[in-house]
């Protein structure tokens, strides 16, 4: 970290509000569905043994929702840019407990926003072999790294052109999903879709650690119904656009995906890619779609359809990777991360070196295997990111109910409450290698936390300083 003097918005071009109602749900939907569902039917069907995993499906659409309208009211009250940081920092106090947790939550996004992205660029390889199965490891190497080249080349631009290049790649990833939905009803076997295994609804242990794993793919493939926030900066009418965008995402995709996933087990029997119990799942996972489509159609179409699922894997890495870059700027712009990440590029008006960042280590990142990479971004995410915005939400309504909030969530304190005990089981039913790993995270932030305070005599160890207050 720095000790340089704090860069305020002052100090750097304003960003340009562009992004509307239709650029924003583009954005959201982009995000979610991207390569998701796409590459985790088979680690899904995996957790449970059997369709009965569907049930992971309805407990991350209820967590999801619920969260949803946390993300809601915080950007609509408070929209800028980096999200989750923002709503930390001036939730419980810039100065002191706000300011440790922009902290951890920045420290935790190094660790996870870029694996997210990774995951994305792991699929487009994964469905990439389906195409040319000699690639190679180095080969496929290349690949992933080109394909985030590419994406850092594109978003390299004003925030007008991205807002239609967003809307262009929202559109083919509707079509690709349109040709599932469509062409599932047609060939639909309800005994290959309600194959249940022997015993698949003994409500046991390891019943509700599988509904935990599955529920965790789950969520996975609903991340980026709030992406939205993050560039909440250069969201026109972002009181009205923001929560609608959130809510607008999560009903559309969550009828996308229920109704996807059963045309996929519907057609292609879930015994063909899921292992037998005792077996580990192969990694990457097998192309289910693209076996879907040529079940349905031949190998010539499923090819052709599996291009169009490579353009919606680099659609949600395109959206990530758009929002995310914004959160390091958001931090350096406050003097709460190095200041070189405040840097906006001086012609075309956006976080350049933030975005360089996050790109290159993301593409540093899909060396990891896939389910190391879901596992660890989603874990580490939980107690800083999404369990203390719940905390921000309900003590903000405690200690500034005169604040102005443009969207209100329904049935307060109900939906914090769901989303809370949904976040908790999460991460309750995770392995203890991952557990491990995000609470040595946590830790490690807590512990650079304290030597930076030290060494810049500010909270809990020196006065505290006033900062300018944020619009």
């Amino acid at each position: 970290m720095t000790s340089a003097p704090h860069a305020g918005p002052a100090s750097a071009a304003p960003l340009q509000r562009r992004f509307g109602l239709l650029q924003a749900t583009a954005l959201n939907m982009s995000t979610m569905i991207g390569i998701g569902p796409f590459i985790t039917i088979p680690a899904l069907m995996a957790a449970m043994g059997g369709p009965q995993a569907m049930l992971g499906w309805i407990v991350a659409l209820v967590i999801a929702c619920a969260d949803g309208l946390v993300w809601s009211e915080l950007g609509a009250a408070m929209p800028g840019s980096g999200g989750t940081y923002l709503y930390l920092r001036d939730g419980f106090g810039r100065e002191t407990f706000g300011r440790a947790m922009a902290f951890l939550f920045i420290w935790q996004f190094l660790l996870s926003g870029p694996l997210e992205i990774a995951s994305g660029f792991i699929g487009f390889a994964q469905y990439a072999r389906y195409l040319w199965p000699g690639l190679s490891e180095s080969q496929t190497r290349l690949l992933m790294a080109g394909v985030g080249v590419l994406i850092i080349v594109l978003l390299y631009r004003q925030i007008t052109a991205i807002g239609r290049i967003t809307v262009a790649l929202w559109i083919g990833t509707l079509l690709t999903v349109g040709v599932v939905v469509v062409s599932g009803p047609f060939h639909f076997d309800a005994k290959l879709a309600f194959d249940f295994p022997p015993h698949a609804f003994d409500f046991s242990l390891g019943f509700f650690m599988g509904l935990g794993a599955a529920a965790r793919v789950g969520v996975y493939d609903y991340l980026g119904y709030y992406d939205v926030c993050y560039i909440g900066d250069e969201v026109k009418q972002p009181g009205r656009v923001i929560p609608r965008s959130i809510l607008i995402s999560l009903v559309a995709v969550a009828a996308i995906y229920l109704t996807m996933n059963m045309a996929l087990i519907g057609v292609v029997p879930w015994r063909e890619f899921v292992p037998a119990p005792g077996t580990p799942l192969p990694d990457p996972p097998p192309p289910v779609v693209s076996m879907f489509i040529e079940k349905i159609y031949g190998g010539s179409v499923a090819r052709v359809f599996t291009v169009m699922v490579l353009w919606t894997a680099f659609a949600s890495c395109f959206s990530l990777a758009l929002g995310y870059s914004r959160i390091p700027y958001a931090a350096a712009r406050d003097g709460n991360f190095f200041s070189v990440f405040a840097r906006v590029h001086p012609r075309k008006g956006f976080p350049h070196v933030s975005l360089l960042f996050v790109g290159g280590l993301a593409i540093v990142c899909s060396l990891l295997p896939l389910m190391t990479v879901i596992n660890a971004l989603l874990t580490t995410r939980i107690l800083v990111q999404f369990i203390g915005q719940i905390g921000a939400v309900m003590w903000l309504r405690r200690r500034a109910p005169k604040m102005e909030r443009p969207f209100r969530m329904w049935l307060y304190p109900l939906p914090t409450l769901l989303a809370l005990a949904g976040w908790i089981f999460l991460f309750a039913t995770t392995d203890v290698a991952t557990l491990l790993y995000s609470l040595a995270a946590l830790v490690a932030g807590v512990v650079l936390f304290l030597a930076w305070s030290r060494w810049t005599k500010r909270w809990p160890f020196g006065a505290k300083v006033e900062w300018p207050q944020t619009s």
